[in-house]
């Protein structure tokens, strides 16, 4: 389990709570519609949904919703109260406050630019947002007006966003207040990524603010306004947005059809064709990979295995903490996907069982926890839980559980994570962390307003409200994709190259997606990238174990 030291006393913190404390509240609720279901596909088996959830996602029972820490916008003086935006209920506000913002921004740039420059020495003012209404897309590449790629130009909420990170950091109260306040009025869960950024990372830094305090004040995190995740949502809603997410947006269904051609790969290299394969699933997929694979096990020469076993590893929850959860691994109460998965496999005579082991440590995982036997085929799929466990006390969790996997000795194993440095603070201070989880942050968010074509999605502001639990998780500890690879090496296991139908792949998926999204394939370790506007996202490997540990 990952530690955390009782944060002490934060004087400061506590003095920019009361400030908070005598703020507006953010935002408005960001959810103005409920959502009506819709017929889909294979993931949709009516007979199967479990209704324990059944209400719309504004009135989900599952939301919590903490009363911002002021009473409402009317007592603050009129000159005050005039400049935020109206209320989310007003039928006027709706359709023209996004034209609103559009042309306040520059009013605030104004306004603010000189002061912000005092604050911090690199913080650049927010440009007013573009329009696009007279302008076709052109290519595939539309949704946002920040196509830089490697440069910070146009993306103001980080030049806002990490200065005040460092300014808590150092303890600089004016600092702080001020940026805070920049970010209030610039902030929105609705718009272009920029805005959408601000309204994520100030909630994230209230909710620090509020952690490291010995204060009574309310929490002041609750005042951005109503941020819906995987597990406040009903079960049918979830499933639709996962199934609008791989349509749109290859952040996981690359490394998912990479990781399904692997598994083809290691089988293939079976001597023994006619045994049994096992799929330790250890990953956030809540399904989604698994009927493309089985599939394509119809078309396997010789056809599927006999029996097809899928372990699934489900993530640790601690009550009532979002905060300890890794993005996307946790969905809601009620979702039973199993169902509709052993629904599908027998349409297509596989013979398919699932196992699920809910609350299950990694490190205490040995092949008889999963039921392994010797005459099968075990591929472990690793897919984004691992950077949660903690590396900071020798040997670390990470190895620690690298060797209990080595142990188990599978045929394969396949490791996708994040390809990004890490943000614990052994690594760094709070302000370098923190400037790291919003580096993740940004490129999520870039890549969903391509992906729905600048759209606002309930389904996006879900999935953008999963994603955006890595500023506020403790546990959110990424590295690098060579620091994996050292790691993987030390406990006795070899890199080993994907096969062309792997890589041919990987490209063919990628075409369906925006044109700023690429596939680089590392010669040195063999590692399959996916890269987001020359920046990168996440890898796959895969690994065997070295003859020498092979017990």
């Amino acid at each position: 389990m990952i530690t955390n030291e009782a944060p002490q006393p934060n004087p400061t913190s506590e003095q920019i709570l009361d400030w908070l404390e005598d703020s507006v509240s953010f935002f408005p609720s960001f959810l103005d519609d409920p959502y009506h279901s819709n017929d889909y596909q294979w993931w949709e088996e009516s007979q199967d949904l479990i209704h324990t959830n059944t209400n719309s996602l504004t009135n989900n029972a599952n939301i919590v919703v903490v009363e911002d820490p002021v009473d409402s916008i009317t007592q603050l003086p009129p000159s005050e109260a005039s400049k935020k935006r109206k209320s989310p209920d007003d039928p006027v506000s709706k359709t023209s406050s996004h034209i609103d913002r559009k042309a306040n921004t520059g009013r605030h740039v104004n306004k603010v630019e000189k002061d912000i420059k005092k604050a911090t020495d690199e913080v650049a003012a927010p440009p007013a947002k573009r329009t696009n209404n007279n302008k076709k897309g052109t290519g595939k590449g539309t949704g946002n007006n920040c196509n830089n790629g490697n440069s910070k130009e146009g993306r103001w909420a980080e030049q806002l966003l990490n200065p005040c990170a460092s300014a808590i950091t150092g303890g600089n109260l004016t600092r702080v207040q001020h940026l805070l306040y920049v970010l209030h009025e610039l902030a929105s869960l609705t718009g272009d990524a920029n805005h959408r950024l601000a309204a994520h990372g100030l909630r994230a830094l209230t909710h620090h603010l509020s952690s490291n305090s010995s204060s009574s004040a309310p929490n002041a995190s609750a005042s951005v306004g109503n941020v819906v995740t995987f597990s406040s949502t009903e079960p049918r809603f979830f499933q639709k947005s996962l199934l609008k997410f791989y349509e749109v947006s290859p952040w996981f269904a690359f490394p998912n059809n990479i990781a399904n051609s692997a598994i083809l790969q290691v089988l293939a290299d079976e001597p023994n064709r006619a045994s049994a394969l096992h799929i330790v699933d250890i990953g956030v997929s809540h399904g989604m990979q698994w009927p493309t694979l089985l599939e394509a096990l119809t078309r396997r020469s010789g056809g599927p295995p006999p029996l097809v076993k899928i372990t699934v590893i489900g993530a640790s929850t601690v009550e009532n903490d979002q905060n300890s959860e890794a993005p996307f691994s946790i969905g809601p109460l009620g979702d039973n996907y199993s169902a509709r998965l052993l629904g599908f496999a027998k349409s297509m005579n596989i013979n398919l069982q699932i196992n699920r082991l809910d609350n299950q440590s990694l490190q205490t995982l040995n092949s008889q926890v999963i039921d392994a036997s010797s005459d099968e085929t075990l591929i472990v799929c690793l897919q984004f839980r691992l950077h949660q466990l903690n590396h900071n006390t020798p040997p670390g969790e990470r190895t620690e559980f690298l060797n209990v996997l080595r142990n188990m000795e599978p045929n394969g194993v396949i490791l996708s994570e994040n390809n990004m440095e890490c943000s614990c603070n052994s690594c760094g201070d709070f302000a370098t962390g923190f400037s790291r989880q919003v580096e993740y942050l940004w490129r999520f968010l870039d890549s969903t307003s391509a992906a729905f074509k600048g759209r606002e999605s309930e389904e996006r502001r879900v999935m953008e409200g999963e994603a955006a639990k890595a500023l506020t998780n403790r546990g959110e500890m990424n590295e690098g994709k060579e620091k994996w690879c050292e790691r993987m090496k030390g406990v006795g296991f070899v890199g080993e190259v994907f096969g062309e139908d792997a890589i041919d792949g990987g490209r063919g998926l990628l075409r369906k997606y925006d044109n700023n999204w690429e596939m680089r394939v590392d010669e040195k370790d063999g590692c399959a990238g996916l890269w987001w506007k020359g920046q990168p996202v996440s890898f796959c490997s895969l690994w065997k174990i070295g003859n020498q540990h092979k017990l």
